[in-house]
């Protein structure tokens, strides 16, 4: 199984069938790093990812709350680090980050160097008007970490492995190989 993968989105709507995939896959413990530029499609994904846990709400930015807790299969967690420093974000809810929900944050290059791992890393950017350019990786677990991290692990890889094959994505091919 691929480590990462890269592949075109020709619409929002496979975008948000990206997340949802992922979020049927998903396990309690699942971090995901969302990076992107301003309208590439991260709020997309986060709907399909809340369809994926079976979640009824609808699905905003949490750019003024900062973090939003929606119930389904599994508790999504929904940060935003766009305006937030790292103290505040982590401070508000860093508890969740690797808790028994699914914790996904937007603008995680904000906060990346605070992220626990293992945790899956996607970057969307856009390509044209509608299409997008998908970036998805497993940040792995430091050597010597424990055996539940290595567990979490192997989850999510098999999680980036679903999201690779969501139908519609077009040339998603891996990067590298473990």
């Amino acid at each position: 199984m691929a480590r990462e993968w890269r592949a075109r989105s020709p619409a929002p709507a496979v975008t948000e069938a990206l997340g949802e995939e992922l979020g049927r896959a998903l396990v309690p413990g699942a971090l995901l790093a969302l990076s992107g530029e301003l309208g590439a499609g991260k709020t997309t994904l986060v709907r399909g990812l809340a369809r994926g846990l079976g979640i009824e709400e609808s699905i905003v930015s949490p750019t003024f709350t900062r973090m939003r807790a929606l119930p389904g299969r599994l508790t999504l967690y929904h940060f935003d680090a766009w305006r937030a420093g790292s103290e505040e974000l982590l401070a508000e809810g860093g508890e969740f980050l690797a808790g028994a929900g699914v914790a996904v944050i937007e603008w995680a290059e904000r906060v990346e160097r605070w992220l626990p791992c293992p945790r899956l890393a996607l970057t969307l950017a856009h390509h044209a008007l509608e299409e997008r350019v998908l970036s998805c990786a497993l940040v792995s677990a430091p050597p010597g970490s424990a055996p539940g991290a290595r567990l979490l692990e192997h989850a999510l890889l098999e999680t980036l492995e679903r999201g690779r094959r969501t139908p519609g994505l077009l040339s998603a091919s891996p990067v590298s190989d473990p």
